[in-house]
């Protein structure tokens, strides 16, 4: 168990570190937690499957973008991704930008919830 935390490379990298970890329920309970507080709930199952939870991360933000632009900057703040992070993402494809910005998000909860666990 390393004590820094490493960004996982992409989100199949991510959820299975958090498997491994068992931190996965935990991960699922932060990302429901901070999209309700966003008031754009996502109600993930806790038995949902790292597959099924790319997916529907995807689909949700894909609509955000597509529909409910305040909610998904809104999000972003409550989950607390980088700024710079998002800007240096290509918006000229929103369904390729949803999915990055998924894996922004993703990597962000992974990051608190680790963090929590550790300290």
């Amino acid at each position: 168990m390393s004590s820094s935390f490493v960004a996982p490379l992409n989100t199949d990298v991510l959820l299975t570190e958090a498997s491994n970890e068992n931190l996965y329920f935990n991960l699922i309970e932060q990302i429901n937690k901070d999209f309700n507080l966003a008031n754009e709930s996502i109600d993930l199952p806790q038995d949902i499957q790292p597959e099924e939870l790319k997916s529907a991360l995807h689909e949700k933000i894909y609509r955000l973008i597509q529909y409910k632009f305040a909610e998904y900057l809104n999000l972003l703040y409550i989950v607390d991704v980088p700024e710079d992070q998002i800007k240096k993402l290509d918006g000229s494809d929103i369904a390729e930008l949803a999915k990055q910005v998924a894996f922004l998000v993703l990597k962000r909860e992974w990051m608190k919830v680790w963090f929590r666990n550790k300290y």
